[in-house]
């Protein structure tokens, strides 16, 4: 086990985890971005609640939210460095995890500090519908985004997270990569936007969402509503066109504003030690690993039950193995 504090030895160790060949496209990468990105992205700005303090999906309220679904396959992949490390909280895990797939898939480096905490009940967590729908348009995008305190330039950057990974029907009810590459961040989500025909298309659970059919080497890849829209919008094209053409500035950008969305919620003084109240009263209060053994998925996943997610999740994992 690693001292109290050293985080290095905590990103050595989820970069060792990152290679799960029977999921997805062989890399837990994309999913551990989307736990970070979901952990974080319920702030907001003018009530100061939610944000990526207190891994609030340890919780029914907001690990059970439809909007994330699938990310219990991040946080079991994660349960190794937490039983290395059982200091670390689960709040910054999760947040330091995001950082170090990004980086270790080719993508920016991602600023980070700790000390968030984990929440002890469920009384704090923001209430559900704070995270964004694919199916919507430019108007829900600004009113997600701007909730957080973004503006439109900083929605395409964090846009370009799409990069990676993919969707899953039996999830958020699309199917498809963004990318030809889905496990190495590049900038040929914004390249491939203005670049292709975008078709739209209706799938068997009846969500539509745009693809586009290469003949050649039978390859479809696909985009959201919210994707197609950032080359509609006349104020949000033109950093769609920018990160396009230039790859530098949209891995500068981008860095800069996926640490801003790693830090929603959390107040630091000149030292950089988290001063909300939570964190000064509580401490650096730890959660306890999950139990080793399968719980029932109908309770809460708080730190007195603490039912294990990764007995259930090892058949359904092997499910992806045929992707590869």
């Amino acid at each position: 086990m690693s001292q109290k504090g050293d985080f290095e030895a905590v990103r050595k160790d989820i970069a060792k985890l990152l290679h799960q060949p029977e999921y997805d496209d062989g890399s837990a990468g994309p999913v551990l971005v989307r736990l970070a990105w979901h952990s974080s992205g319920t702030y907001d700005a003018e009530t100061d609640t939610g944000g990526s303090n207190g891994a609030g999906m340890r919780y029914e309220h907001e690990g059970g939210d439809p909007a994330n679904a699938g990310l219990q396959h991040a946080r079991v992949f994660l349960e190794p460095a937490k039983a290395a490390h059982p200091w670390i909280t689960y709040a910054d895990l999760w947040t330091l995890a995001g950082a170090v797939a990004i980086e270790e898939m080719g993508g920016p480096t991602i600023p980070w500090n700790g000390g968030r905490t984990d929440y002890v009940d469920d009384s704090k967590l923001a209430p559900r519908g704070r995270l964004p729908d694919g199916a919507k348009g430019a108007d829900h995008l600004r009113w997600i985004f701007y909730r957080m305190g973004f503006n439109d330039q900083e929605i395409v950057a964090l846009s370009g997270a799409h990069n990676l990974g993919r969707c899953h029907s039996d999830r958020s009810g699309f199917e498809g990569a963004w990318v030809n590459n889905p496990t190495r961040f590049s900038n040929q989500y914004f390249r491939l936007l203005l670049s292709l025909q975008w078709k739209k298309k209706t799938l068997k659970n009846g969500v539509q969402q745009f693809v586009n059919y290469d003949e050649d080497s039978e390859t479809e890849l696909m985009m959201l509503p919210t994707d197609i829209v950032l080359t509609q919008d006349k104020a949000f094209r033109p950093w769609v066109e920018l990160y396009a053409r230039d790859k530098d500035r949209f891995f500068e950008d981008f860095a800069k504003v996926f640490a801003k969305l790693l830090e929603l919620g959390i107040q630091r003084d000149e030292r950089g030690v988290i001063t909300n109240t939570d964190n000064e009263k509580g401490g650096y209060h730890s959660a306890p690993k999950k139990k080793p053994t399968a719980g029932s998925p109908a309770k809460s996943t708080d730190d007195h039950v603490g039912p294990s997610e990764a007995e259930p999740l090892k058949e359904a994992n092997e499910t992806f193995r045929a992707r590869l």
